[in-house]
């Protein structure tokens, strides 16, 4: 697909919003939107690989199938292979036909819907359907008043998306996975405070990805602890070669998502293990190390560490002494990281200005990471007001538990203005400033107002502090100034205001006005 087509996919997409405006409230319709355009790719899917099934048969096209003997064997075939069944009359587009028939097709559709994730029951990838979708509430008030309503809405929905096509026969499987990230993205512009919930800027995912696969064409596993809607993750697999994703994410919905945007990117459900739980309290994978770790964990986070005394002896954080204060998560998330990191692994997290610099218990942490552990490999300095929601200055900590260079650290500050731009509201990295962090970071190299490679032994001299702009001087002196010039400058300005002022009372005194002064 040429970019050109991409782009129409993504303005189409992005236009069926227009049918709900005015109608649902934006934080309810973007389920709604997303949800429907899963299931017309999941019918889409079917249909393709039912259709590749029945080639050299009598009936060549599923949607023509009566027979159940041939149905049975191609739900056996379809549940193996992409992990669900739909039944010919169960397709996004026989749906909509009946839609179009001026039907009333809610309880249809509920049971469609309902029917996916129970053919996936007793099966491999029972846990990847489950309750998928959930948050697609067919009955609820937000889409209008009377069931006809909400009907109406609904088939106009189906209608407009059946009339865009996919393109899922083509090489390019990807394509719609793209465009379901464009929406996101959008959604997350006008979520605020939300957004952060769920959506990490492209260009910042782009920066962790290329980072944590510096040197390598393959990982054999990605991990992200708080995985939103999965988008870094799946940003890591344009870097590389990527042979399992693991993530966890504790809001429902989100969860939803994440399970969601890793199908429609044809990720194998074998190839994924997604689950919903807090990954403080509930880690859900602490038996893997993983070899790539992003995250974007929430800043600041409340946690109960003082609340749960096992949290003492946890093996996460009990080497360090001190547990991450209860109102800062931030370290906990951290060190919950360097735990399930793989010894050849690189992480790369997201994290508020102040992990750098506050002191007690975060204090005793970062020694630890950096004098007694040596895993940290870089700091790199953020843009204030690139993230959707918040509008502080952010950092990303880079740890390897084996590092190259282990006797020094890489300072990076990307946060002038000679570093980004500004889109409406927010500040975005350009391709070129995401490219000079990342190479900065590679090359390890000292760049003039911009970079640093700092010893140990002067991290030590400043207390382990890792506040910036201590090892990074971005100060810009000004030119001097010529003193005299100024003088004769001022005298210049007198001489021309003495003779305004003479000029204003002339006119004045013609008036026959007093002057105003």
């Amino acid at each position: 697909m040429s970019e050109e087509q991409r782009r129409q996919l993504d303005a189409q997409l992005w236009g069926i919003a227009n049918l709900l405006r005015g109608k649902v409230d934006p934080d309810d319709y973007r389920d709604y939107i997303l949800g429907f355009i899963f299931y017309k790719y999941l019918s889409e899917k079917q249909h393709l690989y039912a259709d590749g099934l029945l080639q050299g048969e009598s009936v060549t096209d599923f949607e023509l199938v009566k027979d159940q003997e041939t149905l049975d064997a191609i739900q056996e075939e379809s549940l193996i292979s992409i992990g669900y069944f739909l039944k010919p009359e169960e397709l996004f587009s026989s749906i909509t036909k009946r839609g179009n028939t001026n039907s009333y097709i809610l309880d249809d559709l509920q049971s469609v819907l309902n029917h996916i994730e129970q053919s996936t029951s007793g099966t491999e990838s029972e846990d990847d359907f489950n309750a998928l979708f959930e948050d697609l509430d067919l009955n609820s008030t937000k889409l209008g008043r009377t069931p006809n309503a909400r009907n109406e809405i609904i088939v106009n929905i189906l209608t407009y998306l059946d009339e865009i096509d996919f393109r899922l026969d083509e090489v390019e499987s990807d394509v719609i996975g793209d465009a379901y990230e464009y929406l996101i993205a959008k959604f997350a512009s006008g979520a605020g405070k939300s957004a952060g919930e769920f959506y990490t800027p492209q260009q910042v995912s782009k920066i962790l990805s290329k980072i944590i696969t510096t040197g390598k064409t393959k990982l054999k596993s990605v991990y992200d602890p708080t995985c939103g809607s999965g988008s870094l993750l799946l940003r890591v697999a344009r870097e590389v070669e990527v042979g399992e994703f693991y993530g966890q994410e504790l809001n429902r919905t989100t969860f939803n998502l994440a399970r969601m945007n890793m199908i429609l990117h044809d990720v194998h459900y074998r190839d994924f293990d997604i689950r919903q739980e807090d990954t403080l309290e509930e880690p859900q994978h602490l038996d893997k190390r993983f070899e790539g770790i992003v995250a974007n964990p929430p800043f600041s986070l409340n946690w109960k560490s003082d609340a749960n005394p096992l949290y003492a002896s946890d093996e996460r954080f009990s080497q360090y002494g001190r547990l991450a204060p209860k109102s800062k998560a931030d370290f906990a998330f951290v060190q919950h990281m360097v735990y399930q990191l793989a010894d050849n692994g690189t992480m790369a997290c997201v994290l508020p200005h102040g992990v750098l610099f506050r002191g007690s218990s975060e204090e005793v942490i970062r020694k630890y990471l950096i004098n007694d552990l040596n895993y940290l490999d870089a700091v790199i300095g953020l843009p204030s007001n690139i993230f959707f929601g918040t509008s502080i200055p952010t950092c990303i900590l880079v740890l390897k538990k084996c590092r190259e260079q282990d006797d020094n650290i890489v300072f990076i500050d990307a946060s002038g203005d000679d570093h980004f731009i500004k889109e409406g509201n927010q500040n975005v990295l350009r391709n070129e400033d995401v490219e000079l962090i990342v190479e900065s970071y590679r090359n390890r190299e000292s760049i003039d107002k911009y970079s640093s490679v700092v010893t140990l032994q002067e991290i030590e001299e400043n207390d382990y502090n890792l506040n910036i702009p201590r090892y990074v001087d971005t100060f810009e002196e000004e030119e001097d100034v010529d003193l005299e010039q100024v003088s004769e400058e001022i005298q210049l300005l007198e001489k021309d205001l003495s003779e305004t002022n003479e000029t204003i009372q002339l006119f004045c005194k013609e008036l026959n006005i007093s002057t105003p002064f």
